[in-house]
């Protein structure tokens, strides 16, 4: 898109929350684990985000890439198990904080994650992020991001 051009997000209050006059989208995490869960999904990693992960582990490689991923037709991506709220992410640890879906690998997590929710496909139009919004309580909470900032999260996603 090009810069000069205006998207939604840069309207004043453009999600119904916030202050007014406010430009851009909130967002602050409540640890629920919506995001790293349901239906069949991907979480797409590169080279340098194996072997960060790897290494956080203390795993070669390809004890990694054997034991914690798999081949999807838009590339590899994290594993995920079976549990009572869908397919959680492999790295999803709802046991050590009671009530709470914490990330395992938080500080060296795949960019796909560190941009969530500032998704192209939740940004395509207001109504895309309020449908996000639904099933994502830390959506239009916490502190502002500006239109600047969502657009480099945006242009980061995977």
């Amino acid at each position: 898109m090009p810069a000069n051009k205006k998207e939604w997000f840069d309207k004043p209050n453009p999600a119904g929350v916030g202050e007014d006059g406010e430009r851009g989208l909130r967002f602050s995490c409540t640890m629920c684990g919506n995001c790293c869960t349901g239906p069949v999904g991907y979480v797409l990693i590169d080279d340098a985000e194996i072997d960060a992960l790897a290494s956080r582990l203390d795993r070669d490689r390809d004890d990694f890439l054997d034991r914690y991923t798999h081949m999807t037709p838009r590339g590899l991506s994290l594993n995920e198990r079976r549990t009572e709220y869908g397919l959680d992410c492999v790295f999803l640890d709802r046991d050590t904080i009671p009530g709470k879906a914490v990330c395992g690998v938080y500080e060296d997590r795949p960019t796909q994650c560190r941009t969530w929710p500032f998704w192209p496909e939740n940004l395509r139009t207001r109504e895309t992020w309020r449908r996000a919004a639904r099933r994502c309580p830390g959506m239009n909470q916490g502190e502002p991001r500006s239109p600047q900032q969502i657009r480099v999260l945006r242009d980061r996603t995977p």
